[in-house]
């Protein structure tokens, strides 16, 4: 006997908004497949932002979120493309570090901000937290990342990244870690209709030593936590405020 559970209104717009989003991303999908041609920084006062798009994605995904980070021009924005034969997170995570001196050299700026979703901000924080990476970086946002493991889609547990990304693996082992004077700040964007984490709270992040923030928002579904106008306004809220200067882990209002 099958058995109907009601579905609320907030879940079916979410879901239809997933629908939508999944379509338009289907159609700017070929345009981000190649790495984007690194070109000399104008001068800008705030830190650079690099942004690292999720499993099996580029950096099309972040089409609109690139546009308004960089439409006042008083910061550069950059996305990363790391390679789609990718079997291991801390391997990317190393590129990375790369990635990031380099863009650090050529704007000039002491510190660069980051700026992942899903997958991508897991392998910003590997690098933040256990490369050293937090010398380097000063804000990193996180968008619909499984901090603590998802169990969703048990079927792709055959790919080695997927594997990365389940509770108790290795990699989530050694960020739950110990790491004292991590001097990133951490913002963790997270929703409850995010059917890609397993469960919703696995986008949250929950360590003692991170000066981290966890951001709840509300009617937005995984594909369109990094396009939505609410997240994209509060993103950039978040990388234009200061950064607060004592570790703590604290928890939002929800951004509608």
């Amino acid at each position: 006997m099958a058995l109907f559970l009601p579905v609320s209104g907030a879940a079916l717009r979410a879901g239809a908004l997933e629908v939508v989003v999944l379509g338009g991303h289907l159609l700017l999908y070929p345009s981000g497949v190649r790495q984007e041609k690194v070109a000399a920084a104008p001068p800008a006062t705030r830190p650079p932002v690099l942004l690292l798009h999720g499993f099996t994605d580029n950096r099309s995904v972040f089409v609109l979120l690139r546009r308004a980070l960089g439409a006042d021009g008083l910061r550069h924005v950059e996305a990363y493309n790391y390679s789609p034969f990718t079997r291991d997170l801390r391997v990317t995570a190393r590129h990375l570090a790369r990635r990031v001196e380099e863009l650090r050299e050529r704007t000039g700026q002491e510190r660069v901000d980051l700026v992942g979703h899903s997958l991508g901000g897991l392998i910003g924080r590997y690098y933040v937290q256990r490369l050293g990476g937090d010398a380097l970086v000063r804000t990193l946002v996180t968008l619909g990342t499984p901090h603590c493991g998802t169990r969703a889609a048990p079927f792709m547990n055959a790919h080695p990244l997927v594997r990365q990304m389940r509770p108790g693996s290795e990699v989530l082992a050694e960020l739950a870690e110990p790491a004292p004077g991590c001097a990133t700040r951490c913002v963790a964007f997270w929703s409850r209709f995010d059917r890609v984490m397993s469960p919703a709270e696995a986008a949250r992040i929950e360590h003692p030593d991170l000066l981290a923030e966890n951001v709840q928002v509300t009617g937005i579904g995984h594909l369109a936590l990094p396009a939505h106008p609410a997240v994209i306004a509060a993103v950039r809220r978040t990388l234009d405020g200061p950064v607060p200067a004592a570790v703590a882990s604290t928890e939002t209002a929800a951004v509608a």
